[in-house]
């Protein structure tokens, strides 16, 4: 089962990421303090978001101004290239819950071939090349 701990603030499931799944230089996800997380993701603008910090923010949907210009700049390029949206993500973790959610992730994103998860970048597992 997907952990908790790999939902990033914006939505994105971190175990679904090439970056996550590649043998070489593995990132442990958005919410590690991992030094092999690529710079995209260290600088990243939502996860570092000033008014996330300063009120303490677990995921963007529980900031006033959800979803944000670049939450839906992101979504909307999630949604075009990967099929997947973070609006939707973050609206199912808060409808459903965070449990539910990550059950919910297991099984869309699950190989049929291995049990393993599908690589949301590469549209196939990595595992098993399907």
């Amino acid at each position: 089962m997907i952990d908790l701990i790999m939902i990033a603030p914006c939505g994105m499931n971190c175990a679904l990421c090439l970056a996550y799944q590649r043998d070489k230089k593995r990132c442990m996800g958005c919410n590690s303090n991992d030094i092999n997380m690529p710079k995209s993701c260290q600088n990243c603008i939502i996860k570092n978001c000033d008014k996330k910090k300063s009120i303490n923010l677990k995921q963007c949907y529980e900031c006033d101004d959800y979803p944000c210009k670049r939450l839906k700049q992101l979504d909307k390029r999630y949604k075009s290239k990967y099929n997947m949206s973070m609006i939707e993500n973050l609206n199912n973790i808060k409808n459903i819950g965070i449990k539910e959610f990550l059950k919910n992730e297991d099984k869309r994103w699950k190989c049929r071939k291995c049990g393993g998860l599908i690589c949301v970048h590469r549209n196939k597992c990595l595992k098993c090349d399907i």
